[in-house]
């Protein structure tokens, strides 16, 4: 970054892969009068972002002729079926090379405001950070923003992989900026997320749904008023993995406590409370706290630290062997002690073969059990 001067920034839409979930292109899917791209190329053109390159792959011509092109580069990757990295690479090596850093943004998100992008450059522009990521209410999201150093790293990358691999190698580098837009959270994965979202316009749905769920702000919604008794397991994320250990853990009796930023009672019955808000001093205080997180990468670290913070009796991080060995990484510089980052149990469960959602979730119930007996707790959840 040259001393003095303003640093360009570039944005890179990520537009070419093949919407397998969908059943057909969610770039060109309606969303009130726009298309989904579109909405995605408007709110970056209306950012204070210098230049844009889109990358196409899946139906590329078909979705070329559906966006106005003067204003941005286009891109083609003929290798998109090879997954993110390659789309990363295709859209990088694309930019100027007067570009400082780059917002890396995703095709199915058309909620996130053009004053975000902003807010997320201004940081870059403020800090020294080689990354920065957006946050909603403890919540990471979408788009990031890297600064040049790293991207010979991301054009490295090979297969279905997107630019969190790199997080790992730069724990010092990030810098997070709390934003007050749900939009960074929110995507189009399948027709019942467009359903729900159709109408979403400056932070509301037609029925609320989105933003009901969101502030909630942490009270239980579910028994509201209840005496708990008993050891508290509390699961961050909403897979079927989390679902399968609400069931398991109401059954052995836990308070059950599931934590994302979209869930409502109707979603699981089986918690009882609900926090939207990645923010664990919000839960009552408890001396046999279980915590679990599954939400599929998308909160883990933050998660996990903020699992240490609370004293929690165990965690468990369902992840792979390499993903576990990062966020330990990334917590010990941050000054965790070795003797909390013990209770990290990752890969998380018993060992039993588990493969199916089901099998896994009771294979951490059962490590979880099997923690409540050698600590001596007798008179535990588990006991009946």
């Amino acid at each position: 970054m040259v001393a003095n001067l303003k640093p360009r920034i570039g944005a890179v839409i990520l537009a070419a892969g093949t919407s397998a979930r969908m059943g057909e292109a969610k770039q060109l899917l309606r969303l009130g009068e726009a298309t989904v791209l579109n909405q995605v190329v408007n709110n970056v053109c209306g950012s204070s972002v210098d230049e844009i390159v889109i990358v196409l792959g899946h139906q590329a011509e078909t979705i070329k002729q559906s966006i106005a092109t003067e204003s941005l580069k286009v891109v083609v990757n003929e290798s998109y079926r090879q997954g993110m990295g390659t789309s990363l690479r295709a859209g990088l090596s694309a930019l100027p090379s007067e570009v400082d850093a780059a917002l890396i943004v995703l095709a199915d998100q058309p909620f996130v405001r053009s004053a975000t992008f902003d807010q997320i450059i201004d940081h870059y522009q403020q800090s020294n950070a080689q990354i920065v990521i957006p946050v909603y209410k403890g919540f990471r999201g979408n788009p990031v923003l890297l600064d040049r150093s790293v991207f010979p790293e991301v054009m490295a990358l090979t297969g279905d992989i997107g630019c969190r691999a790199i997080f790992g190698n730069h724990p010092e580098g990030i810098a997070k900026v709390p934003v007050e837009d749900i939009g960074i959270l929110l995507d189009l994965d399948s027709k019942d997320d467009v359903a729900r979202l159709q109408d979403f316009r400056n932070g509301t749905t037609v029925d609320g749904s989105a933003l009901e769920a969101a502030d909630l702000e942490g009270r239980e919604i579910a028994g509201e008023g209840q005496p708990y008794q008993g050891p508290e397991l509390t699961i961050v994320g909403r897979d079927s993995v989390a679902i399968a250990l609400a069931k398991i853990g109401k059954l052995l009796r836990f308070v059950v406590t599931v934590v994302d930023p979209f869930l409502k009672s109707s979603d699981l019955p089986d918690a009882d409370r609900f926090l939207n808000s990645l923010d664990f001093s919000k839960l009552p205080a408890s001396s046999a706290r279980f915590v679990v997180v599954a939400s599929r990468g998308q909160f883990d670290e933050e998660a996990v630290e903020q699992a240490l913070h609370a004293n929690s009796a165990y965690i468990a991080l369902v992840a792979n062997k390499k993903r576990a060995q990062e966020i330990r990484r990334s917590l010990e510089l941050k000054g965790a002690p070795p003797e909390k980052l013990a209770k990290v149990h990752a890969p998380a469960g018993l060992s039993i073969g588990a493969e199916t959602p089901e099998e896994i979730a009771l294979s951490i119930m059962a490590e979880i059990v099997s923690e409540i007996r050698s600590s001596g707790g007798s008179k535990s959840a588990a006991s009946s």
